[in-house]
């Protein structure tokens, strides 16, 4: 028995069905290629990891930029078994070789460890799934006893293996010694005149090797995908596979359905999400924490007991104990919003602090700033922190009060306790208590008349 595992994976193909200039295993599911999730799982189970490479190889090997992957040319497509030959020259015989696919996405590692168990003991295992509608798949012929003899594809099946359920789902596990002897007597005889890996099974039987088989019952787990439907239909699936995962450990989610996980979340206790919330990257929740709904969070920390209120967009971003933000807000790259502080509606804040207990409530821009503790921001000021040219610094002490519709010319400082009048265009720094403002004298004109339509 070996635990020296090859991992194969098969990642040649164009994907013309895609209408893409995309090869195929590069299209996207979750944030990941589909030949990004089946190598995450290879690595996990594969002692070393090979893939075959056609269309577009080029562009797979610089977007994947995995320096553990032996890359494996398949000049010409003449089969899968013709695919799986390309690497056995980088595989050792006392090895198991694990033949993968590169748009078969959701396969679970548990299923690979029981498949490669299997391989160790009997030297051939094939994973198979039982379909209600076999249609287009390899049929898996069995003995009357039950013991597999044979696959054969479905340009090449008589009426009645055509009846037949179970179905081969081209993920296999064998002896790499005898994988390498029965690839060399492959021959092209069949519907579509090339070599299928699938006719090692039927000389391994003729060698009166046992062919042990793991069925699984999941068809999404072994499914391809040949289109952007499939592709939709896959997605669905990993996020509902994951917000199950994640109501089990705890967060309360209103609508499964209605959740997109598309990198990583973790999370404390009572922490729920409502419908339509999108999260990107790593994202870390603190308990008691509440996103309502149709809200995007991306690459953010976010602590306990903070609400995140409606269609509120979150980046790269640290939000702190007890804040509250939204609706309607977006916070971009480097803000750090503090304990209890607010963020209301249609606020934007980039590459700013915002201290403790501080409010910015409504229709302001905050960047390049530093904001201390209990700052209270009117409606609709803004820190005009760029010239055309440059980006420059404001900085705003604790406990100052800056009025509706201010702007605070940068750099400037604005002082402890200051107060910015409403209405203001403030260009000097403000010191600590003071009082600034700028406004020109209000004048009524007794004598003017609103125009009138001609």
């Amino acid at each position: 028995m070996t635990n020296n595992i090859h991992g194969i994976i098969l990642a040649a193909g164009k994907g013309t069905r895609m209408n893409s200039s995309k090869p195929k295993v590069l299209q996207t599911l979750s944030d990941k290629s589909l030949l990004g999730h089946v190598l995450y799982i290879a690595h996990q189970v594969c002692n070393k990891v090979h893939v075959v490479y056609g269309f577009g190889g080029e562009q797979v090997q610089n977007t994947i930029n995995d320096d553990s992957v032996n890359w494996v040319e398949q000049k010409q497509q003449l089969g899968t078994g013709h695919a799986v030959a390309q690497a056995m020259p980088h595989i050792k015989d006392d090895s198991i070789s694990l033949v993968l696919y590169g748009d078969v996405p959701l396969i679970k590692k548990s299923t690979l460890d029981d498949l490669i168990n299997q391989a160790q003991q009997n030297e051939v295992a094939l994973l198979s799934v039982v379909l209600d509608n076999p249609t287009g798949y390899g049929r898996i012929i069995r003995n009357s006893e039950d013991q597999i003899q044979a696959i054969v594809e479905q340009k090449d099946c008589d009426k009645e293996q055509l009846k037949i359920r179970e179905v081969n789902t081209g993920i296999m596990a064998v002896n790499s010694n005898l994988l390498k002897k029965y690839l060399d007597g492959l021959d092209t005889n069949n519907a579509q005149g090339e070599l299928y890996l699938t006719d090692i099974i039927e000389a391994a039987v003729g060698d009166k090797k046992t062919i042990a088989s793991v069925i699984t019952n999941n068809e999404y787990e072994v499914a391809g995908v040949n289109d952007k439907a499939q592709l939709a239909e896959l997605e669905r699936t990993f996020q509902q596979n994951q917000a199950a995962e994640f109501m089990q450990q705890g967060l309360g989610l209103k609508d499964p359905a209605r959740f997109d996980c598309r990198g990583s979340l973790s999370f404390g206790q009572d922490c729920e999400i409502d419908v339509n919330v999108v999260i990107e990257g790593k994202v870390t929740l603190g308990n008691n924490t509440n996103i309502a709904p149709n809200c995007i969070i991306k690459n953010t920390q976010i602590g306990n007991n903070v609400s995140i209120l409606p269609n509120s967009v979150i980046e790269d971003a640290v939000i702190g104990d007890g804040a509250s933000i939204g609706p309607f807000a977006r916070i971009r790259p480097e803000a750090n919003i503090g304990e209890n502080a607010k963020i209301g509606n249609f606020v934007e804040v980039k590459k700013s602090t915002i201290g403790k207990g501080s409010k910015v409530s409504h229709l302001s821009y905050i960047g390049d700033t530093t904001m201390g503790e209990n700052v209270n921001i009117g409606a609709g000021v803004i820190t005009c922190n760029y010239d055309g040219a440059n980006k420059y610094q404001t900085t705003i002490e604790d406990g100052a009060f800056v009025g509706s519709d201010t702007q605070l010319i940068a750099p400037i400082t604005i002082g402890k306790n200051a107060t910015i009048g409403a209405g203001s265009t403030i260009t000097k720094d403000v010191p600590a208590d003071q009082l600034a403002l700028s406004r020109s004298k209000q004048v009524i004109m007794s004598n003017w008349k609103r125009p009138i339509k001609k």
